[in-house]
């Protein structure tokens, strides 16, 4: 049986782990360096505040560890602020933190006054989503090997790489499964790649 790990330190890790309950997978929560001795399949990193998350992963020795597991394959689903730890650069920061796909994210890209949104918008391979922005980042730049999946407005609104699949918006904050059933199926499917998209 499929068990999946959630970041739990900070942010929307409660929704997604309601969202996999749906779907029948065991879920895990990673609150400390220990839980990282548990046997999992796959990782989500929540949306929530992304400088708290990466802090708090580095306080409490996950960060390194994470970082490894996800250079060596592990599957991993990140929404929004987990977009952000994925990234390779940040247009508007300084900081970076996994630099495990190659995207350049630019943070809080709708600034206030369209911080958060809801629009319908087509995603490869799954058809019209509801994506739900909540002070969203968009990615600006992709580099090579990088499947862009979904743009709103022309922004770059969800990619695939390797192992890796990252939305700027927040599925687990709606009732469609689809996203969460298809990180599924590239576990079920032992690959390094989401080709069913």
């Amino acid at each position: 049986m499929i068990k999946i790990a959630v970041l739990a330190v900070q942010g929307a890790f409660i929704e997604h782990i309601k969202m996999l309950e749906r779907l029948g997978v065991e879920c895990i929560e990673l609150r400390q360096r220990a839980d990282l001795e548990l046997a999992f399949d796959g990782l989500i990193l929540p949306g929530g505040e992304s400088t708290v998350q990466g802090k708090l992963l580095r306080e409490l020795g996950m960060f390194d560890l994470l970082q490894e597991r996800i250079r060596d394959g592990l599957p991993v689903l990140a929404t929004c602020a987990g977009l952000i730890l994925l990234a390779e650069k940040l247009s508007n920061d300084d900081k970076a933190y996994f630099q495990t796909l190659p995207v350049t994210v630019k943070r809080n890209a709708y600034g206030r006054q369209l911080g958060s949104f809801s629009v319908p918008g087509d995603l490869e391979g799954i058809g019209t989503f509801p994506m739900e922005f909540i002070r969203a980042p968009y990615i600006e730049e992709v580099g090579h090997g990088v499947q862009v999946l979904a743009r709103v407005e022309g922004n770059i609104a969800a990619v695939s790489y390797q192992n890796q699949l990252g939305t700027a918006f927040h599925p687990e904050l709606t009732e469609d499964v689809r996203i969460h059933e298809a990180f599924l199926r590239l576990i079920n499917f032992n690959t390094r790649a989401f080709q069913i998209f």
